[in-house]
């Protein structure tokens, strides 16, 4: 395996785990307003607080792997980054401001008491959440798909090109599926009413987030060029997702929460491993003449910047790894409904 490939795959796993951290996350955000209704103001607040307070020590880090991921793709592939960034530019705009409105509004909303304020915080925190779990399913299916990319590797369509059929339905997916992955979550992390609305919720949100995925998979043999070129064959891959996707739901309905989250994992993981693999060696396809696409060879640094930036990853992943599950460790409890207990 050559450099080039090893940071291929880095960055598969980078993005990977992004969706993996980070997919709950959006889609407890998601759930806020909903599963922390309620008729009485005090109850309602008390609510969100635990709600909030179950990514609460999460959210952040579980963003950093984005940014990782962003910086790797600029340090191995530059050609890659700069098409794939000044292309989605309004699209990666509109995630930004998301995640800062969903960052600013964790920050802000306990700093008055007043209902509507909390409110209208939480509204953020949900659009905050619902933009980039549907934009991250939107860049996966272009990528995917296609995009015009002429010979000098410059993406020349507008941002309406970004929003076709396929990626809509790949942004749905991701959203679905997060909204999903979040439930769950939340009845691993609550307790009491809470947890039993949560576990409820995550049975009923199950049949459009898989209709959906199964669609998609579907769609991926007309919409991709996997039929003419196949990067490398996914095998049971994609199959083993969709297995996954129904133990699931057998899981939910066992009342087995915590290996229900375990299969919803291996669903995104081999989706996002069968959208890479349908690529390789291409990292961004060009729809326009098939030998302009760009690929982990005319994309990549020069062989000296990946060995050394191999070397500096051997060190730091694995403590960067272990300080992750240390943390996810450490807040391992269920989240009590106490207000003093309560941060947010």
């Amino acid at each position: 395996m050559d450099l080039n490939t090893l940071w291929f795959i880095l960055i598969v796993v980078l993005y990977t785990g992004f969706c993996l951290l980070e997919g709950f996350d959006f889609g407890v955000g998601i759930l806020l307003p909903f599963l922390g209704r309620d008729q009485d103001p005090a109850r309602q607040d008390l609510k969100r607080r635990v709600i909030i307070n179950t990514i609460g020590p999460h959210w952040d880090g579980n963003e950093v792997w984005l940014l990782t991921a962003g910086g790797a793709t600029f340090a191995a592939f530059p050609n890659w980054y700069a098409t794939l960034f000044s292309g989605f530019y309004l699209a990666f705009f509109l995630l930004l401001l998301a995640l800062i409105a969903r960052g600013v509004a964790f920050e802000f909303r306990s700093k008055d008491p007043s209902p509507r304020w909390r409110s209208a915080w939480d509204w953020c925190i949900f659009l905050g959440s619902a933009v980039p779990a549907l934009l991250i399913g939107v860049l996966f299916g272009n990528l995917a798909r296609g995009l015009p990319i002429d010979a000098s590797m410059t993406y020349v369509g507008g941002f309406l090109g970004l929003l076709n059929p396929y990626s809509l339905l790949a942004g749905l997916a991701s959203l679905g599926v997060f909204t999903l992955y979040g439930a769950v979550f939340l009845s691993l992390k609550t307790s009491g009413e809470l947890q039993e609305k949560a576990s409820r919720l995550a049975v009923r949100l199950w049949l459009p987030a898989g209709a959906i995925m199964l669609v998609m998979l579907v769609a991926t043999y007309f919409s991709t060029d996997i039929l003419v070129h196949l990067g490398v064959n996914p095998g049971i891959i994609p199959i083993s997702g969709m297995v996954t996707m129904l133990l699931s739901l057998f899981f939910l309905r066992s009342n087995r929460t915590g290996w229900a989250f375990a299969m919803l994992a291996v669903t995104i993981a081999t989706t996002i491993t069968t959208l890479f693999l349908i690529m390789y060696p291409r990292v961004m396809i060009s729809t326009l003449n098939p030998g302009w696409s760009l690929t982990i060879y005319n994309a990549a640094s020069s062989p000296y910047t990946l060995t050394v930036m191999t070397i500096v990853a051997l060190f730091f992943v694995p403590i960067v790894l272990a300080y992750q599950a240390w943390t996810y460790w450490v807040f391992r409890k269920r989240i009590e409904s106490k207000p003093e207990t309560l941060t947010y």
